[in-house]
C-alpha cells in the first residue's frame, strides 16, 4: 500500500474523533541522530489531543558520530520523512529544516524557515488558541535564533527540552557524568542564549532524568514485532543504531533509552481533570546558567523554571505501544481493503 490516507488532525484509526486538542506543538528534534527521535515523533502523531503546527529537524554537531558528514538537518528531514510514508501521514506542509550550523554568537540570528514558522504559530493573536509548547529533542538552535529574532514570543510560549547535564539534586542517587550533555553540546551558544539571556517559560528535563526511559531489549523486539509497517522500520532503526555500537567495539547492553519521549509523556498525557502532567514530579528552580564549555554554573533567581526529578515511564511507553498496536490494526485493515478495491475492479 502506497499514498496518504491521513492528514495531521485526523485520527481515522479511532472510532470516535477527540474533539478539539488540548494544546498546540511545535516538534524540533535531531532526526538524523539517534532513533529515539522516531518514537517520539510517531507517538506525538498518534496522539489526537495535541495540534502538530510544525515538525523542525535540526543540526547535530558538527562531527558528531552519527552523521559526521555536512547537512544533518536536511537528512533529519529526509529521516522524518521517511517515518511519515510508513505512516502514510502528510507531513508535507509540516516538516521544514532547521537551521545547518550551530550560532557563532549570542547576538546574531540564522534566519530559517524554522524559526520563522516558530515565530508564526507564537504570534498568532486568534480567540480560542490552545496554548503552544515548542518541544526540543536536540539542540537549541532553531529556538534561540526565533528568540533573538523576536523575543516577544517568550509570553506566549512554554520550551521542554530534552537536555542539559545532572541539575543539583534534580534526581537524588543518580550520579552525577563529567562529559557535557550531548544536546546540549549540539550548540552551546544557543543553549546560553535560551537560559542565560531569555526569559522563556521552560521544563527542563536533564540528562539524569531522561535516563529513566529505559525499555528493554525484549520488549521492543516482542511489542514492536506486532505493530506492522511502523513497528518494522523502527526495529530496523534500532539494530542500525546496535549495530554501530557494535561496529565500533561498544557494548550496548539489553536497554534501550527513549529519552525524546518525555516530550510526548508532558504534553498528550496530561490528567484528565486541570490538565497537567500531574503523574510526573518536578521541582521549581532558579534557571542555571551555561558556560561555554557547556556546563551548568551559577543560576538566575529571576527565571525560574520546572526541573523534572521523576517521570511517569509507565504511561509513557504503554501509551505508545498501545497507539502503535491500534494504529497498526487499522493501516492492516485499510491495506485488506485496498487489495479488496482492487481485485474487484479487475
Amino acid at each position: 500500500m502506497t499514498g496518504v490516507l491521513w492528514r495531521i488532525g485526523e485520527q481515522p484509526w479511532l472510532r470516535e474523533q477527540f474533539g478539539a486538542p488540548l494544546m498546540r506543538v511545535v516538534i524540533d528534534n535531531d532526526f538524523a541522530g539517534d532513533p529515539d527521535n522516531f518514537f517520539q515523533l510517531a507517538h506525538h502523531l498518534l496522539s489526537p489531543s495535541v495540534d502538530i503546527r510544525a515538525v523542525i529537524a535540526s543540526h547535530l554537531r558538527a562531527g558528531d558520530p552519527l552523521h559526521p558528514s555536512a547537512g544533518s538537518a536536511e537528512a533529519g528531514r529526509r529521516a522524518a520523512g521517511r517515518l511519515a510514508e510508513v505512516m502514510h501521514v502528510d507531513l508535507a506542509g509540516e516538516l521544514l529544516r532547521g537551521c545547518d550550523d550551530g550560532l557563532a554568537d549570542c547576538h546574531t540570528a540564522r534566519p530559517s524557515p524554522a524559526a520563522e514558522a516558530i515565530i508564526a504559530e507564537a504570534m498568532r493573536d486568534e480567540p480560542g488558541l490552545a496554548p503552544l509548547f515548542v518541544l526540543c529533542g536536540g539542540g537549541l538552535t532553531d529556538l534561540a535564533c526565533a528568540w533573538l529574532i523576536e523575543p516577544a514570543i517568550a509570553s506566549r510560549l512554554t520550551v521542554i527540552w530534552i537536555g542539559g547535564p545532572e541539575y543539583e539534586g534534580s534526581a537524588p542517587g543518580v550520579a552525577r557524568r563529567p562529559e557535557p550533555e550531548y544536546n546540549l553540546i549540539t550548540d552551546p551558544v544557543a543553549a546560553q542564549v535560551v537560559l542565560n539571556d531569555s526569559d522563556l517559560p521552560l521544563w527542563l528535563v536533564p540528562r539524569d532524568v531522561y535516563r529513566q526511559c529505559l525499555v528493554s531489549q525484549a520488549q521492543l523486539r516482542t511489542r514492536l514485532s506486532g505493530c506492522g509497517a511502523l513497528g518494522a522500520f523502527l526495529l530496523d532503526a534500532l539494530e542500525r543504531r546496535f549495530d554501530s555500537a557494535r561496529r565500533s567495539g561498544r557494548s550496548h547492553g539489553e536497554t534501550y533509552t527513549l529519552g525524546d519521549s518525555p516530550l510526548v509523556l508532558l504534553t498528550a498525557l496530561q490528567s484528565f481533570y486541570a490538565p497537567e502532567p500531574s503523574s510526573s514530579d518536578y521541582v521549581e528552580r532558579p534557571c542555571p546558567q551555561i558556560t561555554e564549555q557547556g556546563r551548568f554554573t551559577g543560576q538566575n533567581a529571576e527565571h525560574p523554571i520546572r526541573v523534572y526529578q521523576r517521570l511517569d515511564t509507565g504511561l509513557m511507553v504503554e501509551d505508545m505501544f498501545a497507539k502503535f498496536e491500534e494504529f497498526a490494526r487499522w493501516l492492516e485493515a485499510a491495506s485488506r481493503s485496498e487489495s479488496a478495491d482492487g481485485a474487484s475492479s479487475s
